[in-house]
């Protein structure tokens, strides 16, 4: 029982439209962006693909010609098309004697040999092998003690690598990307013992890593719980 004496206790009070209309405008914001940047980012690598494809064909046999507008996205069917078609040719003995008889020629050539090396390796680590990923995610105390950085493993060192460092137990390597863009990153080398491996997923973890800790994976059933700053 209040006294007269006794402070009122405050009321709370109800947000105001402002407010609300800011709430949801922000929602609305989280909703849009994504799908926006999304469409705008394939449109524009259909504009650039189709800049780059449409000018080799000739006039006379475009599709505009024919259909009359010139639909965005008919050089990226093209370019699908012929790389499918050099890819098979490539896997006959006719199309393997082709590529290395071209690559001997290459090989006479010093600038062009270092170029087309390091691409062909880079095309065959992104696409011709596929099947190899990242193994698992890990915790890595970098880049000192007490820090912590999360990484993806990769495999157990070998060659000159293990053989140069001399541990007690393997070594493995361990790629540490950055964010938010984890495509670029260090590849360091870890004792086995030093690397926590964690029970999230790789997806899982880049998301974490893409997000900037904003999106943490539930221990439940592997579901994404995303925590908004919207709000």
């Amino acid at each position: 029982m209040n006294t007269p004496f006794d402070p009122e206790p405050p009321v709370p009070k109800k947000p105001g439209l402002f407010a609300g209309l800011r709430a949801s405008f922000l929602t609305g914001i989280v909703v849009i962006a994504p799908v926006a940047l999304t469409v705008w980012f394939i449109w524009s690598i259909f504009g650039w693909v189709d800049s780059v494809v449409l000018p080799l064909i000739p006039q006379n046999i475009r599709p505009e010609k024919y259909i009359g507008i010139n639909l965005r996205g008919i050089g990226v069917i093209i370019f699908l098309v012929f790389t499918i078609l050099v890819g098979w040719v490539a896997k006959g003995l006719i199309g393997r004697s082709l590529i290395s008889f071209a690559e001997s020629l290459v090989e006479r050539m010093p600038v062009v040999r270092s170029i087309y090396s390091g691409v062909k390796q880079i095309a065959e680590t992104v696409f011709a092998q596929s099947e190899r990923s990242f193994e698992k995610a890990c915790l890595i105390e970098y880049p000192r003690k007490g820090i912590w950085a999360i990484g993806f493993i990769s495999t157990t060192a070998r060659g000159e690598v293990a053989e140069k460092v001399q541990t007690a137990g393997s070594l493995i390597s361990v790629f540490v990307p950055t964010t938010p863009n984890p495509t670029s990153g260090f590849l360091l080398f870890f004792p086995r013992e030093d690397v926590m491996e964690l029970d999230m997923s790789v997806e899982a973890a880049a998301k974490l890593v893409i997000s900037a800790g904003l999106v943490y994976p539930d221990r439940k059933g592997g579901v994404v719980i995303e925590e908004s700053a919207a709000s």
